[in-house]
């Protein structure tokens, strides 16, 4: 059995929960949620290479995902620039981890488990049992699937940003602050999915050329 799942089994039933796109200085901030409702041998073939979404190749995110959406019940919510700007990325991380957990919660009918969530913080306001797991995303199945299919919606949605403003790059960059990322912004400004307060330090250097 992959040891992902054995460390799941050790909680019972478990939600497993993990957050995309912290970091960069665009796009919005999306959690994915996953219930494993039955560990069949089918599962662990098919899932026998399921890892913390930023060890694996794009190629292998994708293919994991669609196997990963077959057998489990599973959500993405993304919470958007303007609220992350308004409550912070942590709390916009949290709540969107909140709000995916709850979406499988109700649509598995769950009654008794337990969420793992990945990092070194609870979510906020949340009514069911929960646990940090550090590294949760290289230790737990669960939390591993969440991650990858956080990961790869995110892409998804950068790569279509990336069509509208093709100019920031970021399908490539997926809106982390490249030196690609950074010199089209110097160029062309900020748009509507850029995050101000990620920016503050930059524009305060460029001032200080001044």
């Amino acid at each position: 059995m992959n040891k992902r799942f054995d460390f799941d089994k050790e909680y019972g039933t478990v939600i497993g929960t993990d957050e995309a796109g912290r970091g960069p200085a665009a796009g919005g901030v999306f959690a994915g949620a996953v219930y494993f409702p039955n560990i069949t041998e089918a599962l662990l073939n098919d899932l026998n290479r399921l890892n913390d979404s930023k060890q694996l190749s794009k190629s292998a995110r994708e293919k994991l995902f669609d196997v990963i959406l077959k057998y489990s019940y599973h959500s993405v919510v993304s919470v958007d620039v303007d609220e992350i700007e308004k409550i912070n990325i942590l709390n916009a991380a949290l709540k969107a981890m909140k709000l995916a957990c709850e979406n499988v919660i109700k649509e598995a009918g769950l009654n008794e488990f337990i969420t793992l969530v990945d990092g070194n913080k609870l979510i906020k306001d949340y009514s069911y049992p929960q646990e940090c797991v550090v590294s949760g995303d290289s230790l737990s199945a669960s939390v591993a699937a969440a991650s990858i299919l956080a990961k790869v919606t995110r892409d998804r949605y950068m790569d279509e940003l990336a069509s509208i403003h093709p100019e920031y790059g970021w399908n490539r960059n997926f809106g982390y602050l490249t030196p690609e990322h950074l010199a089209a912004i110097d160029e062309y400004g900020l748009t509507e999915y850029h995050r101000p307060s990620f920016l503050q330090r930059h524009f305060e250097k460029q001032l200080s050329l001044f």
